[in-house]
């Protein structure tokens, strides 16, 4: 009687996780046993980083990622991760991926004098404009669920963007990369989560109010900026609704929480800062862009960062997502990278050179002896950390678009 009595305990039990699993999406292994985590061991003492260091990393990366350039017309740079569709890489991840190591191919010293180079990058842009045809990526038949389709709607109009900012659309391309931007923009932008605004690659149907992502919330928002920079049509209110996403995310800590808004409420022990160091950076960066941050917020974000950073590293290269004590995915890695460099451009200029030097030594500590960079257990997306490992390099060359309100 007691077994049969367990048996049933455990169907309900096991029923009622089910039902709220479908209720609530949520990122792939984000439900995790509980398990003892100790502290993670602090990191070795980093290199010196001079400027001569810098110039052979982002020269060796350059080569790094020509040499990864794959796909039937050697176009791409995928980026993997554990997502499937119909087990293959999704079209957003392909789409995503390419555009990211574009970025950091156009913006890499010595582009002009470089041919191969310029023709990694034509392949790529026909690509992405024409991967916007792929049935996967109709923003048409966007029912929600978990959907990696808009990652590549922000990462096609940022590169996009980004490659006529600097002068480096391939000529050949022009046309055609116009036509595929105004597609990929006004997806993005319909894409947004009704009513609360923001975005999530993990959420229910459209019509539906969702919890929006930071994470992607601040891709989406810097890719706008970009947009309107060039004079191209952006709306206001997804503008600052997605800014509100941003401010509401942020708790009482500093932290900023994984999904939704912190309201004041206690935050699970995934919210909390040294799980949240990306989302910190990234947000208090793309609010000052926005001029509705504070120096001293980010300031503390890239303190965050930096104390923090063993969390972090205790998680990259592994197996699983959001694992550990603080739900910690590997890709957040290379992604709190790149946005704790550039939170250090919106402090205060005489603060500057010691935080870039200290976030470049973070970035350095996970160098691997040929030059590349990986956050992931899979190869290809050497070429996804590698970009984003030198995009975090030249920040402060990079310029990142501003937005103004027109509003009071």
């Amino acid at each position: 009687m007691w077994y049969a009595l367990r048996m049933r305990f455990a169907a309900i039990l096991t029923a009622v996780l089910l039902a709220g699993c479908t209720a609530t999406p949520v990122s792939p292994g984000l439900m995790q046993p509980r398990q003892p985590w100790p502290n993670p061991p602090q990191p070795a003492a980093p290199p010196e980083v001079t400027p001569e260091l810098i110039k052979e990393a982002l020269a060796t990366g350059v080569q790094r990622l020509l040499a990864l350039q794959e796909g039937p017309d050697k176009a791409e740079w995928p980026y993997e991760g554990v997502y499937r569709v119909n087990r293959q890489i999704p079209m957003g991840y392909r789409i995503g991926g390419t555009a990211i190591v574009v970025q950091a191919l156009a913006h890499a010293p010595g582009y002009d004098n470089d041919q191969p180079r310029k023709d990694a990058i034509d392949r790529a842009v026909a690509f992405i404009c024409t991967a916007r045809a792929d049935p996967t990526m109709s923003i048409d038949d966007y029912t929600g669920g978990y959907d990696v389709r808009g990652w590549g709607y922000i990462e096609a109009v940022q590169v996009l963007c980004r490659l006529k900012a600097l002068g480096r659309m391939p000529e050949a391309r022009a046309k055609d990369a116009d036509e595929a931007l105004a597609w990929y923009l006004d997806a993005l932008q319909r894409h947004e989560i009704p009513v609360v605004g923001g975005w999530n690659y993990a959420r229910g149907p459209v019509n539906e109010k969702a919890n929006p992502s930071p994470f992607m919330t601040v891709r989406a928002l810097e890719a706008l900026f970009d947009a309107k920079s060039l004079g191209l049509v952006v709306k206001e209110d997804v503008i600052a609704r997605a800014l509100t996403v941003l401010d509401k995310a942020r708790g009482a800590t500093g932290t900023v929480i994984y999904a939704g808004a912190a309201d004041g409420r206690a935050l699970r022990r995934s919210d909390a800062v040294p799980g949240a160091v990306g989302r910190m950076a990234s947000a208090e960066a793309v609010l000052m862009s926005a001029g509705k941050g504070r120096e001293r917020d980010c300031r503390a974000a890239v303190e965050a960062f930096l104390v923090n950073w063993p969390w972090l590293e205790q998680r990259r290269a592994k197996t699983g997502t959001h694992e550990g004590p603080y739900a910690i995915a590997p890709y957040y890695f290379m992604f709190a990278h790149l946005y704790a460099a550039r939170a250090v451009e919106h402090l205060d200029p005489s603060d500057r050179a010691e935080y870039r030097r200290r976030v470049r030594e973070a970035v350095f500590l996970t160098r691997t002896e040929d030059g590349t960079w990986n956050d992931r257990v899979f190869p290809r997306s050497a070429g996804y950390g590698t970009a984003m490992a030198m995009l975090a390099l030249m920040q402060n060359d990079i310029k990142p678009a501003l937005w103004s309100s027109p509003g009071p």
